[in-house]
């Protein structure tokens, strides 16, 4: 039984990169995207845009982690991180938000959550 619920808790939800979901993307897992996601994005654990990809959505997750190019407003309740390479336009909220040396952002920052 432990270690069926350690496999569970180590499950990663990954979008390749030749992969295009339109629509409405909810779980209890990881998320990773590679490809394209235009909708809506809600989990309760981490969401990881990695370079390359792209998300025209908003997003809900514990940690939101940008590489690639996002189109929409992010909500984090931990922490939202524009990496160097990211692109992002809309609105972020998340008491933790870290902005690297050539992030692009265009939008709103509320930290007050």
């Amino acid at each position: 039984m432990a270690k069926e619920k350690e496999t569970k808790s180590m499950a990663n939800t990954v979008i390749g990169s030749s992969i295009v979901v339109d629509g409405e993307i909810t779980g209890e897992e990881p998320l990773t995207i590679l490809g394209t996601v235009k909708g809506r994005i809600a989990t309760a654990q981490s969401v990881v845009v990695e370079a390359g990809a792209t998300v025209e959505a908003d997003v809900e997750g514990q940690t939101v982690t940008l590489s690639g190019k996002l189109t929409g407003n992010v909500t984090a309740r931990e922490k939202l991180e524009l990496r160097p390479e990211s692109k992002m336009v809309g609105n972020a909220k998340a008491p933790r938000i870290v902005f690297a040396d050539g992030a692009t952002f265009k939008g709103n920052v509320d930290m007050d959550v």
